[in-house]
Parts: structure tokens; sequence; C-alpha cells
């Protein structure tokens, strides 16, 4: 006699408590479908972590150093350096690395990876701006070398306009040599850009 009064009340409680749980209209259950990304969706997401985990595992170990890894990274990195060779396993690791991924924010890590790249560009347009720099103080003269002494205070005067000196008399016999090249790894030394 005890179970069907414990099931009716059992069957009571959930009849009450199913309007509560259960979508009231076609709009509701549009909404519930929206907030769970497809299972497509779900795969090209991992595909890409797989790809970024790959990228990262072909970085050297002194690139790899550079980078914001968290502990469990940096161990699967290890681990990945002595698999490389056996493709499958690799494979297998890499997957277990993206898995990894997925649970940390890769922000820090995609802007470490970034500065590394963009490296020899920040370098090639600060040595741009040197050479312009040179050209300009060879050109100018003494007003540029005031306005350069005014703005560096490590720059040295006597030696500058030695240098500017020699460089210039070099560029008007059009041989471009030693105090040239001098000129501008002083200007390299003491100014920052």
């Amino acid at each position: 006699m005890f179970w069907p009064v414990a099931l009716c009340c059992i069957l009571e409680v959930t009849i009450t408590l199913l309007p509560n749980i259960m979508p009231q209209s076609a709009n509701d259950i549009d909404g519930l479908e929206e907030e769970l990304p497809s299972k497509s969706e779900i795969k090209r997401e991992m595909h890409r972590l797989q790809d970024f985990a790959l990228v990262i595992v072909k970085m050297s170990k002194h690139q790899r150093s550079k980078l914001p890894l968290s502990d469990e990274l940096k161990e699967a990195m290890v681990l990945a350096d002595k698999i490389t060779n056996k493709h499958e396993a690799l494979r297998r690791h890499v997957r277990h690395i993206a898995k990894i991924l997925a649970e940390t924010d890769l922000e820090p890590i995609k802007h470490a990876m970034d500065v590394m790249a963009n490296k020899h560009q920040q370098e090639s347009v600060k040595f741009a701006k040197l050479e312009h720099l040179r050209d300009e103080v060879i050109a100018q003269g003494n007003e540029r070398i005031e306005a350069l002494l005014a703005e560096v205070d490590t720059l040295e005067r006597q030696k500058l306009r030695q240098l500017v000196r020699h460089a210039k008399k070099e560029h008007s016999a059009e041989k471009v040599g030693k105090h040239y090249r001098d000129l501008f790894n002083y200007l390299k030394e003491h100014v920052i850009f």
C-alpha cells in the first residue's frame, strides 16, 4: 500500500514542476537552440585549436619559452618534442594539447606570437628611421645636430659633429664608406625610437 501512495506523490510533484522545466512555446525552443553551438561548429573550433597547437609545437624551444604557457602546456610541449618523429603519436598529442588550449585564455599567447612575428618588421622600421635621421643630420648640418643634441642627452657634441663632417665628405665624394656607417651605428646606439 505504501508504494502506490509514494508513486502518486512523485507523479504529482513531477506534474507540477513539469511546466516550469518544459518550454511553453515554439519561441522558447528556438531560444534553447541558439545558445548551444552545433556539432559542426564544435568540430570547426577544435580543428582551429589543433592547428594552433601544431603551430606552437613546431616552434623552436627558444620561441616557446617566450610564450606565456601554463605548466600543463609546458609539460605537453616537452612530450611533443620527444615524439616529433612519430607521426600518429604526435597527431594524438596535438589533439590533447588542443583540449588544454580550449580551457585556457588564448589572447596572451596570440599576442606574444604576434609580437614575435612582427619583431622583424619593427626592426626594419627602426632601421629606416635611423637611416632617415642620419641623412637629415648630414643634409641639414648644424641646425639638425643642435636639435638632436637637445632631444637626446647621451650624444656627445664633438663626436657627433666629427662623424657628420666625415660622412658629409664621403657623401659629397659619392663614396659611401666607413664614416657613413660609423655615424649610423653611433645614432643606433644612442637614439631610441
